[in-house]
């Protein structure tokens, strides 16, 4: 990393650090101060300020116009758009400095679209789209696409190399279903299943018989509403417990990953539910303002059996990263 043959320094770019990876580009008017670590193959464009308290991943392109201060770590392969802002002090006062500044956290994969702003102490997932523009007050999850002001998720990405929005799965008319088959997802087991239901002048009847519907015997039903249409709910997984989700009323979208592949699925009838494995991270967003979610679960509650955090659901269950979308 010390082998100053290795990387390319403009003329009039100022780079006080040594250590910077092999094959890293730092053009005209980029100043890095000598205690930032930048690894391998990384792009640095033309005015761009490194202070002292940074580390850079491989990989990492930097656009025009960014300063990256003191607490700021990017992981390998993210993208930072042009004049794209960090902040690392919530109350900066002139002359005033903090203990310490909180870190702010771009993982694998992230990308920041051309002046967004990013509040200090934040983690933008793995794979997550930040739109240009966006201001991005709270924790970003991991493929979570994100814009406006304040940012709010607006989709996921369906593949994090390109970026695109995950194909959204809507549930089957009945004509297309005449069996009442369920039908697989192909994640982890999730699984699409039809509700008896019956239809005639008074109006419609759906009906759920345990032991004969369900791949379970529910312990425990909660009912999820009133959830404004930027929240997100969900966004863990469980080890043993299996849940059955159901659009009591309303819509909602559902996200599920298996640790390698990841779906989206919208819920808009109550005579479908939508059968959630253990072992699935699943993610429930776009709420409609009428949404009734209904939530079967096998188990009563057990905080030990949650798996909240994205990293240690990978740890556990994703033997890769590829998305299929």
């Amino acid at each position: 990393m010390d082998d100053r043959s290795q990387v390319f320094i403009h003329d009039q770019g100022l780079c006080e650090s040594s250590r910077v990876g092999a094959g890293t580009r730092i053009w005209a008017f980029a100043h890095i101060l000598p205690g930032a670590v930048i690894g391998e193959a990384c792009n640095i464009c033309d005015h761009v300020f490194i202070e002292n308290d940074v580390v850079i991943g491989d990989r990492v392109t930097i656009k025009c116009g960014v300063q990256l201060w003191d607490g700021v770590r990017v992981e390998d392969d993210v993208f930072i758009g042009p004049n794209v802002s960090f902040c690392n002090d919530r109350f900066p006062r002139s002359k005033q400095r903090p203990e310490r500044f909180l870190p702010l956290v771009l993982k694998k994969g992230a990308s920041i679209g051309a002046g967004a702003t990013l509040l200090p102490g934040i983690t933008v997932g793995e794979g997550a789209m930040v739109g240009a523009g966006a201001v991005v007050c709270h924790d970003v999850p991991p493929y979570a696409i994100v814009y406006g002001n304040p940012g709010s998720i607006h989709g996921y990405c369906g593949g994090w190399q390109r970026g695109r929005d995950a194909e959204v799965m809507s549930l089957p008319p009945a004509s297309e279903n005449p069996e009442n088959e369920p039908k697989d997802l192909g994640i982890g087991g999730c699984a699409l299943i039809p509700l008896p239901s019956f239809r005639d002048l008074r109006g419609n009847l759906t009906v759920m018989e345990f032991e004969t519907v369900l791949p379970f015997i529910p312990r425990r039903q909660f009912f999820v509403y009133g959830v404004a249409n930027d929240k997100v709910r969900g966004e863990h997984a469980h080890r043993v417990c299996q849940q059955f989700l159901v659009a009591v009323h309303g819509s909602l979208h559902v996200v599920l990953h298996d640790g390698s592949r990841m779906r989206e699925v919208l819920l808009d009838r109550p005579d479908w539910g939508l059968y959630l494995p253990a072992g699935v991270w699943g993610i429930q967003y776009k709420f409609s303002a009428d949404a009734v979610l209904g939530v079967y679960a096998s188990l009563p509650y057990d905080s030990t059996d949650y798996i909240r955090h994205f990293n240690q659901f990978l740890a556990e269950y994703g033997p890769s990263h590829t998305i299929s979308g």
